[in-house]
């Protein structure tokens, strides 16, 4: 299957990621139309060639020309508005520089194949969860077909009612003409055709309570499926949802459930529409003990209250509330900074297009919130909902909101929490009027409780109450829950925490990254105990049990924003082993030749540090453990830590320096294992050290160490090394100098 149709069977997750590559330069509309043709160029080539790029540039408004006739054949006018837009800007961006374009194609194929592959990476790690999802699928399925059987043997059965009452009043009518004819019948034939007559009614009435059997049995099992989809499938959808947002396995699509709920609602639908033949039936002939005067009222009553608990738990939110700037920590939301939430309407009937006004409102049912802030909700508040293309649900999207903090007076927050910990709701109001049909429903539904922050500094700490709520909550109106907020199973932690690396890289934690942070949590005593209790103030707000000045969130939260920002491809390839302690480091290097070293994470630093350390062997082959200072965000913006690797120096007694790393552990040669991601000549020109004559950051990491703690066999540098280095000293020194002999 092709790239791009892959990408359209993913989660909504992973679609908000693809939708963000696209903008007003080049449009998604474009990926859609030529998701073919895209994906059979080698756009990479296109990119390097000024020529080739031309005329890919005018193959794509050829396309384009082909596809504006296909829409002009389907006489559908607002495409072909859109086509002729698209050109006009393709032409004014890209007439004079088509590579731009090129780059542009090549760099969001290479976008949407890692967010496919992040995705599968996901789903094979979710497989158990998968499956069991799987065979719950199957039972509901089953009982919806169930349910469409007994609606189409309904069906069919009140059509041969139909006709067989037709009959019956056309036999009785035509006995009647016949009995006031002059010349009507012998007493027989009379007799004859009256027993006829009655034969006939017998099994009209037989037929008549066979139908309202089974219009009782049909409105029984979709009585029966209605509460397992509200009950139980509803919940657990919500959950799962609960535990996307946190970053854990991306939430079945919502479809599914929207084919189930519509299924039903069509059901009931149609068991209306026969009671209202029924009762024209009824009209034409009735007796005592007519079945279809004894039940129609009930049945009516029943299909009815069906349809309104049905329609009542059809609003959910579809996308809870993110602002489009931090797209992996939903429910996190500035002041002043819009965001976005999604709807859907999980009845996908033709008849409630356009039916649906829905308003959102903060805070609502709020009456009580002593010393918490208050807030107002600004821009497009309510939207009406309309049958989407792609899909043909009924959705609302608010794009446009923001909150603004109510201010009174010297109002200052004195409430009983800080303020990433104060929980508030956001809710969404509507109501349904058909009159023909009879209903008239409100409809309500609210979305996960938001964490209002007024400056972005406070994000790592909205994020953990955030994740701290939902990983031990499903209820969503349980504003006050940290007032009194419970500890959390180290089971339960341990699995958020590999989410958190796994939802923005790669790669989650394995069990001995998980046990060492167990250790710092817990204790080493009790690390192993899936059960241990890690209180909340432990987490975010108490110093680290070894003393340091910062929680452990700040500390992770560092760590990850270092990956994502210079470290993320080393993760993702396992060169790092990042959360080990020192006793297993030592434990890990002992029986490794001379020069094996690891890459771990700083615990000394919550702004986010990576370490490595080596191994050597005195005279005497002692183990002897060197460890270089950390390196920050601040070191690594200049050089790569490859590079840093590649590069590092120590320096001996004798002023010699030497490289003493050697293989990436367990071993892996260096270079093997990080050539790939060393800087390549163009590159290190690119990012040279030297500005103006003055060096902006060190070239190479030297260290101090005598040479009695180093390995009397240690390398010194390479030959290859040095005289690389010496062309590239004295290149940037001739290009500062030119004059200087």
């Amino acid at each position: 299957m092709a790239q791009w149709g892959q990408l359209q069977m993913l989660d909504c997750k992973y679609l908000e990621q693809v939708d963000q590559l696209y903008d007003d330069s080049f449009p998604m509309d474009i990926r859609q139309y030529l998701s073919r043709w895209i994906e059979s160029i080698d756009w990479d080539t296109v990119a390097d060639q000024d020529s080739l790029a031309t005329v890919r540039f005018h193959d794509l408004l050829a396309q384009l020309d082909d596809q504006h006739g296909r829409f002009a054949l389907e006489n559908n006018s607002l495409l072909q508005h859109n086509i002729r837009k698209i050109k006009r800007n393709l032409q004014d961006r890209f007439q004079e520089d088509p590579i731009h374009m090129a780059m542009i194609i090549s760099k969001n194929l290479k976008e949407e194949k890692k967010i496919l592959d992040g995705a599968k990476n996901r789903q094979q790690d979710g497989e158990g969860t998968m499956s069991a999802m799987v065979v719950e699928k199957q039972k509901l399925d089953n009982k919806v077909e169930q349910m469409k059987e007994i609606v189409q043997v309904a069906d069919q059965n009140i059509k041969k009612l139909e006709d067989q009452q037709d009959e019956y009043d056309f036999i009785v009518d035509t006995l009647k003409n016949r009995e006031n004819e002059i010349n009507g019948m012998t007493p027989r034939e009379l007799e004859k055709e009256k027993m006829r007559v009655q034969g006939m009614c017998l099994e009209l009435k037989a037929k008549r309570l066979d139908v309202v059997s089974q219009l009782t049995e049909l409105l029984n099992v979709t009585q029966a499926l209605l509460s397992d989809l509200i009950s139980e499938e509803l919940p657990e959808w919500k959950q799962r949802q609960q535990m996307a947002c946190i970053g854990g396995p991306p939430n079945a699509c919502v479809d599914q459930l929207q084919n189930w709920f519509t299924a039903v609602a069509e059901s009931l639908q149609q068991v209306r529409q026969h009671l209202k033949k029924l009762q024209e039936l009824e009209q034409k002939l009735t007796y005592e003990s007519d079945p279809i005067t004894q039940k129609k009222a009930y049945l009516e009553a029943r299909a009815l209250d069906l349809l309104k608990n049905l329609l009542s738990n059809s609003l959910v939110v579809e996308r809870q509330p993110c602002m489009p700037t931090h797209p992996q920590r939903p429910l996190v939301l500035k002041t002043g900074v819009q965001f976005t939430v999604k709807l859907r309407f999980l009845v996908k009937l033709q008849e409630f297009n356009c039916q649906l006004k829905v308003k959102a409102m903060f805070d609502k049912d709020v009456t009580e919130k002593k010393g918490f802030r208050k807030f107002n909700i600004l821009g497009t508040n309510t939207k009406v909902m309309n049958m989407e293309e792609s899909n043909g649900s009924l959705a609302a999207e608010f794009r446009h909101l923001q909150l603004k903090e109510q201010k009174v007076g010297n109002q200052t927050n004195e409430g009983p929490l800080i303020v990433t910990e104060e929980l508030h709701s956001l809710s969404f109001e509507s109501e349904l009027q058909l009159n023909q049909s009879g209903l008239d429903i409100k409809l309500e539904t609210m979305s996960l409780p938001v964490v209002v922050i007024s400056n972005v500094c406070q994000l790592p700490a909205g994020w953990a109450s955030i994740l701290w709520y939902n990983m031990l909550t499903t209820e969503p109106k349980n504003l006050k829950f940290f007032l009194t907020p419970p500890a959390a199973k180290w089971s339960q932690l341990s699995e958020v925490l590999s989410w958190q690396f796994s939802s923005v890289t790669q790669r989650g934690l394995n069990q001995e990254q998980l046990n060492m942070l167990a250790d710092k949590l817990l204790g080493s005593k009790t690390q192993r105990n899936p059960d241990g209790q890690i209180p909340w103030g432990k987490f975010c707000k108490q110093q680290s049990a070894d003393e340091k000045a910062f929680p452990f969130w700040l500390w992770i939260e560092g760590i990850l924003d270092l990956i994502k920002r210079h470290l993320l491809s080393l993760w993702n390839d396992g060169c790092i082993l990042g959360f080990i302690c020192k006793e297993r480091e030592k434990a890990l290097l002992t029986d490794k030749c001379p020069g094996t070293f690891l890459l771990r994470f700083s615990e000394s630093s919550k702004e986010g540090a990576i370490t490595f350390t080596w191994i050597e062997h005195d005279v005497h082959d002692k183990p002897l453990f060197h460890s270089v200072e950390p390196y920050t965000k601040k070191e690594l913006s200049h050089v790569s830590l490859s590079d840093n690797l590649r590069m590092y120096r120590v320096r001996a007694a004798d002023d010699i320096l030497e490289n003493p790393l050697r293989f990436l552990y367990p071993n892996i040669p260096k270079d093997k294992a990080f050539e790939k991601y060393y800087l390549k000549p163009t590159e290190a020109a690119e990012n040279s050290p030297w500005m103006g004559g003055r060096m902006k950051t060190e070239l190479i990491s030297v260290s101090e160490v005598h040479r009695s703690k180093l390995h009397d066999n240690m390398m010194p540098m390479f030959p290859d090394d040095y005289e690389a280095l010496s062309q590239y000293v004295d290149a940037m020194m001739s290009a500062d100098f030119p004059n200087q002999n």
